[in-house]
């Protein structure tokens, strides 16, 4: 068995924040489709443009509030190793 015994803050924020720009693409889009909708059925324009802001707008704000939740989990994950010990895993070498 081998131990993470700590994590690099940014490269594991970078990370992190990657996932967030994902989701927060997929919000987005699932956020347009209804805006559209609502827009287009209740003839509401500011609605159907919130709903197509947010496929720009989620993957940012995802993203920048991942970073920093990344960043404070490695962090604190680096904290707790120390004390509790660390994520056990098992790595075994392919053999060509």
């Amino acid at each position: 068995m081998t131990v993470i015994k700590s994590i690099d803050i940014i490269s594991w924020a970078k990370i992190h924040a990657l996932f967030g720009i994902v989701f927060g693409l997929i919000y987005g889009i699932v956020i347009a489709i209804m805006g559209a909708a609502i827009g287009a059925k209740y003839a509401m324009p500011g609605v159907t443009a919130f709903g197509l802001l947010s496929i720009i707008i989620f993957p940012i704000i995802f993203g920048i509030l991942s970073f920093i939740i990344g960043a404070i989990m490695a962090y604190l994950y680096n904290i707790f190793a120390g004390s509790v010990g660390g994520i056990e895993i098992e790595l075994v070498e392919k053999k060509a």
